[in-house]
């Protein structure tokens, strides 16, 4: 077994990057991938440029922190990008600077708005009629302060 994989290393990496996608899809949640990557980029560097059995674990492990950093990085900015600080569990603070128009008529400041699927009490400072564009300015509880654009 030994001398078969120091005859030939780059099969020893591609079967350890095939078995860790295997381990990957029955659900480590993407780390193994970056593994597996690093596994499979291993074993095509040594099959094309023979590299000793110490340098093909160095490339490996380089590899492996280098992707799933790189991995890391592009995800947080991804997440930070698409949704507000804290607003878990908060629907309202994604709506602020949301333009609405108002499908009826807000008296003395106050009425309803749809949003998607849904109706939320909506308050302005003003009276204003139907077909308004309006602004999300804040949310107040579950009601959205709005003001005319």
């Amino acid at each position: 077994m030994i001398a078969a994989i120091s005859a030939h290393p780059y099969l020893f990496w591609l079967t350890l990057g095939g078995v860790l996608l295997v381990a990957e899809m029955l659900g480590t949640g993407g780390w193994l991938l970056w593994c597996a990557v690093a596994a499979v980029i291993t074993g095509v560097a040594s099959w094309v440029a023979p590299l000793s059995i110490e340098w093909q674990g160095v490339c490996f492990a380089v590899l492996t922190v280098l992707s799933a950093f790189l991995w890391w990085r592009w995800l947080t900015r991804r997440n930070s990008v698409n949704r507000p600080a804290n607003a878990l569990n908060q629907r309202g603070q994604a709506l602020i600077g949301r333009e609405l128009v108002l499908d009826e008529a807000l008296v003395d400041g106050r009425g309803n708005a749809r949003v998607g699927d849904s109706r939320w009490p909506v308050v302005a400072d003003t009276s204003l009629p139907a077909g308004s564009r309006v602004v999300v300015i804040a949310i107040e509880g579950i009601t959205l302060r709005v003001k005319a654009r």
